[in-house]
């Protein structure tokens, strides 16, 4: 394997893991919507519905999105928002160990919205 061939794997397996774990947590809220339960925090006093179906673009659509490769870049941005906020905003008064794992998804999306897909994706970038 050369060494762009190894860059580009590993872009591949950095966005397909990372989507993957940001899945784990939207398809529970997807689910959670569609049984008809809308609770969830009521951020910028939007009440509770609409960040729950923002969060559930954010946390499932845009990462199959990325891990297929489609618009990476520009797919990254609703996370990035999303994670900022829960860091920021929903979890800023818990314990360091609470926010930490918005922490780590805001650290990774950055980390794919300055790299891209690679070229073992949909934009070839």
């Amino acid at each position: 394997m050369n060494r762009n061939m190894i860059h580009n794997f590993g872009l591949l397996f950095f966005r397909v893991a990372l989507s993957g774990m940001m899945l784990t947590h939207g398809v529970p809220k997807l689910l959670k919507l569609i049984s008809g339960n809308f609770e969830f925090a009521n951020i910028f006093g939007l009440g509770a519905p609409l960040p729950l179906i923002l969060a559930i673009l954010a946390e499932v659509v845009f990462p199959l999105l990325i891990i297929v490769g489609y618009k990476t870049r520009l797919a990254t941005l609703p996370i990035i928002i999303t994670m900022a906020t829960a860091a920021f905003m929903v979890h800023i008064d818990d314990p360091f160990s609470v926010k930490e794992k918005a922490l780590l998804f805001l650290i990774g999306f950055i980390s794919i919205a300055l790299l891209g897909g690679g070229a073992y994706s949909v934009d070839k970038r």
